[in-house]
């Protein structure tokens, strides 16, 4: 065995230890009798949002993505900035990017008026996150559920530990790797780009420059998005069914139809190609691979017990 097969290994054994720690102290029936109304809460909540504005579940999934990768499933991906304090919210990743803040404060709003002071929103956006892919059309998944929130951010982490959009397969095998994935879960979870839209700005270059991309597809795609200006311009991440959440992102890969040079990288001749196929043919195991990471996405390096807090205020700390 090498010695970098060695050292990813010894990685990877360290994260599931801590997984397998967070999972001893969470707990699907948390708040069973401290608040039994939760997660008819959320859903109802959640699925008002998606139902005025579809696009909402690729926003939610995406940001409980982008929490749990930084400092792991704790909200400080919710919190803002504020004078002696700096949250993740201006990173490269997420500035003028994510969405749902405000889907998931009004959620809190409400599970406050019903069991004030004793659920985290951490745990609201990792069901937010689920309810919102089911309403899309996605796979459910089962969830563990007693996160605090925490009382720092990293913006540093957030910079330099959520995969660009630039991203090689080689970078996108190392930075899930690094939070514990395999390379299968890693295809899998890409797989959430079958829903949502992208900015100009993240895939102008590969419309341009790419060899890798079927030229009706760059075509269409540079008609909204010019090699310079329009920066904020959208386009969906899935060009079938940017609505709904089903396997044609891995058909469109197949097709050399990814939007992304990290979407495309998965299909391009590399180790990945077959899995990609094969999710292409078959949406059932994608579904089944997808809810599966997502359970292990979602218990990331939680908080639990008396670390962190319950913030009244997503937005701020207590």
């Amino acid at each position: 065995m090498s010695t970098s097969t060695c050292v990813l290994s010894a990685r990877l054994m360290f994260v599931l230890v801590l997984i397998g720690a967070a999972n001893a102290q969470l707990s699907p029936n948390f708040y069973s009798t401290r608040c039994p109304n939760l997660l008819t809460i959320v859903r109802t909540a959640v699925n008002t949002a998606v139902a005025n504005d579809r696009r909402m579940g690729a926003s939610l999934l995406r940001l409980h993505f982008h929490d749990c990768f930084v400092q792991g499933c704790d909200g400080s991906v919710l919190l803002d900035d504020v004078a002696g304090f700096t949250g993740e919210k201006t990173a490269a990743p997420n500035a003028n990017s994510l969405r749902g803040f405000d889907v998931i404060d009004t959620i809190k709003t409400r599970v406050e008026a019903a069991c004030p002071g004793i659920v985290s929103c951490a745990d609201i956006l990792t069901i937010a996150a689920r309810d919102g892919t089911v309403a899309v059309s996605g796979p459910s998944w089962a969830l563990s559920l007693g996160r605090r929130d925490s009382t720092t951010a990293s913006l540093n982490g957030a910079n330099s530990q959520l995969p660009g959009p630039g991203s090689s397969l080689n970078n996108l095998i190392t930075s899930f790797a690094n939070k514990g994935f395999t390379t299968r879960e890693m295809v899998a979870l890409s797989g959430s780009h079958t829903i949502g839209l992208a900015r100009c700005s993240t895939f102008r270059n590969r419309i341009y420059n790419a060899a890798n991309i079927d030229p009706a597809f760059a075509t269409a795609r540079r008609a909204n998005c010019p090699r310079t200006g329009g920066d904020n311009n959208l386009a969906p991440l899935d060009t079938v069914s940017s609505n709904t959440f089903n396997n044609d992102y891995y058909t469109n890969l197949v097709s050399r139809r990814g939007l992304l040079t990290s979407d495309q990288v998965l299909f391009n001749n590399g180790t990945t190609d077959a899995q990609v196929r094969a999710y292409s043919t078959n949406s059932a195991s994608f579904f089944n691979d997808f809810a599966a990471a997502m359970v292990k996405m979602s218990n990331l390096s939680p908080l639990t017990g008396t670390n962190g807090q319950i913030r009244r205020n997503c937005r701020r700390r207590n």
